[in-house]
């Protein structure tokens, strides 16, 4: 028999209600590490990505099967968000080693790095 009780017949989806919102954050939320934000891969088949794995955001670059990872940046600031260049010579990017957010471009191998900006804003 169904509970006829006033606080039943008001919400009688609450508990389905829930449920959900439990389910979606635990598919939502990280487990522990964060994930490698990456870029398309460039003309010359490498791909862009930056990763906190040495306890600062740099941008990486590895050939298309995971192999021939290497830190491009290497520095104290924060450097995310890659981006090819159409010709896979070129990566642009964000860093705030100048005390806010700048965009930045660098050759594929590291050299180079560039300041393309200078706002005081993000």
């Amino acid at each position: 028999m169904r509970d006829r009780s006033p606080r039943a017949l008001r919400f009688p989806m609450l508990p389905a209600l829930i449920l959900f919102l439990l389910l979606a954050a635990l598919l939502l939320l990280p487990l522990g590490a964060k994930p490698a934000q990456t870029a398309f891969p460039g003309a010359n088949g490498k791909i862009a990505f930056h990763s906190d794995r040495d306890g600062n955001l740099e941008i990486y670059v590895m050939d298309a099967d995971g192999s021939g990872q290497t830190n491009l940046t290497n520095n104290p600031a924060l450097d995310f968000t890659p981006a090819w260049s159409s010709d896979g010579s070129k990566i642009a990017f964000v860093s705030d080693r100048d005390g806010n957010s700048e965009v930045y471009v660098m050759d594929a191998i590291g050299s180079g790095q560039t300041n393309l900006t200078n706002n005081p804003a993000a």
